[in-house]
């Protein structure tokens, strides 16, 4: 090692200037953060439980500025390119993506479901199971329909969906207010200037909350762990890893493939999002890390009004983690009772899926309250089934909400390169290192001052 490896820290000793740049890192502290926390959760468990605020808090301090920046980013982008046959060919473009995405999704966990029956051999009575647990999720399932989803789209006042932090409501108040501004051509600069500023003060807000991410992270496994033990975990482990395994082939095979027609490199997309992918792996909230992900796209060169439509809208249409995980649970648990599924029983499962996956979007426990909505629809599978996954559900939901933000930043690369609103050798240069990103990626307090 050479002599200017190190450097003294008074004397506590020496440390390289590599190492502080590593721990320096978001992603591997909140490795460390995962680290610590699953090592209170089985070693002290009852600590584990009460350090559940944590997460809890990190968590909610990130969604009080989901919505305002979803909506400002949307209503500026739209304002700005001025074209409403535009801005409908991105929506339309962006559905038909996600519509692909899912049922191929959902295709791969039936048909690995199929082919690797977890499960098989548990022989479990579904008139013994205590269904207590799972009461709140089905009584959710029965007021989610569809027409429910549709509706609720539009809310009841301008302010509601801030006040609930309902996605979809938001994009239909933005996708109006910024439509009116196209409306009022150069009168609406000054409000759309004004906009944009609000948008750079939003950021550094995301900026200061993130500090805090290894100790949400930290928080949040410390819970999993001590509530759930590993034994939990080990008693399913076949179901979590198979869930797992399926989940990465899907990202690494399908989205992979998806990413290179459009001229990008997975594993450096994957790279350049670590930090954001790490943090929803371990919060299993991928919804927490819309604001970062929307501001290093925008640092990769995507246009405003197609991150701010793409990704947000991906977040109940496009949830392809969530499609894996229902179709192998349904699967899973079919094996487990002895439940003889036809092939017409999951061409249905299917079809149904296709609609529950989007009508419990965004509801807390929404993989479940899809499920037990599939499930009374297919008439075979009990209902009391879903209480098989409720001591692993929170294992998966950590793949399960990691998937969920991967495909949705790819699906934005994506469509993206679709409309065109991308300069693809640009971002592959910043992607390999050969350029750096747009300022708003270096660092919210410097795209703020540079505006």
């Amino acid at each position: 090692m050479s002599q200017d490896a190190v450097l003294p820290i008074g004397s506590a000793g020496h440390r390289t200037p590599t190492a502080m740049r590593w721990l320096s890192k978001l992603y591997v502290q909140v490795i460390i953060g995962v680290i610590i926390g699953s090592l209170i959760g089985y070693f002290e468990p009852a600590l584990g439980v009460h350090l559940k605020p944590l997460g809890d808090v990190f968590i909610r301090a990130i969604k009080v500025i989901v919505t305002p920046i979803i909506f400002m980013t949307i209503v500026v982008g739209i304002a700005t390119i001025g074209d409403m046959r535009k801005i409908a060919s991105i929506g339309i473009k962006a559905l038909i993506y996600f519509e692909v995405a899912s049922t191929i999704a959902l295709l791969i966990g039936m048909l690995v479901g199929n082919l690797w029956p977890v499960g098989r051999g548990i022989n479990a009575d579904p008139a013994a199971l205590d269904s207590s647990a799972i009461s709140g999720y089905v009584e959710k399932a029965e007021h989610s329909s569809l027409l429910d989803f549709f509706i609720n789209i539009i809310p009841t006042t301008f302010v509601s969906p801030f006040v609930t932090g309902d996605i979809l409501p938001v994009l239909f108040v933005a996708v109006l207010f910024g439509l009116g501004l196209c409306k009022l051509g150069d009168r609406a600069k000054p409000l759309v200037h004004t906009l944009e500023l609000v948008t750079s003060g939003l950021f550094g807000m995301v900026g200061i909350i993130m500090r805090f991410a290894p100790l949400g992270a930290a928080g949040a496994m410390a819970f999993t762990i001590g509530t759930y033990g590993l034994s939990t975990l080990l008693s399913l482990g076949e179901l979590v890893l198979a869930v797992y395994v399926v989940s990465i082939l899907f990202v690494v095979l399908v989205l992979g493939g998806f990413l290179k027609l459009a001229g990008f490199n997975l594993f450096r997309v994957l790279a350049y999002f670590k930090d954001e992918i790490v943090v929803v792996f371990a919060a299993t909230s991928a919804e927490t890390m819309i604001p970062r992900s929307l501001e290093k796209l925008h640092g990769l060169g995507v246009k405003r009004e197609v991150a701010g439509l793409v990704m947000p809208t991906g977040f109940s249409f496009n949830m392809d983690g969530t499609a894996i995980y229902m179709t192998m649970a349904v699967l899973f648990m079919a094996h487990a009772t002895n439940t003889e599924l036809t092939m017409a029983h999951q061409f249905t499962i299917l079809l149904i899926m296709l609609l529950t996956s989007k009508g419990a979007a965004g509801v807390s426990g929404g993989g479940f309250i899809a499920l037990a909505a599939t499930m009374p629809a297919i008439g075979v599978l009990p209902v009391a089934a879903l209480t098989l996954l409720i001591g692993v559900d929170r294992f998966m939901a950590e793949i399960r909400a990691a998937t969920n933000l991967t495909s949705n930043i790819i699906a934005t690369l994506v469509v993206g390169r679709w409309v065109g609103a991308v300069d693809v050798d640009k971002a592959n240069a910043i992607l390999e290192g050969r350029a750096q990103p747009d300022p708003i990626d270096q660092g919210t307090e410097t795209y703020v001052a540079q505006h």
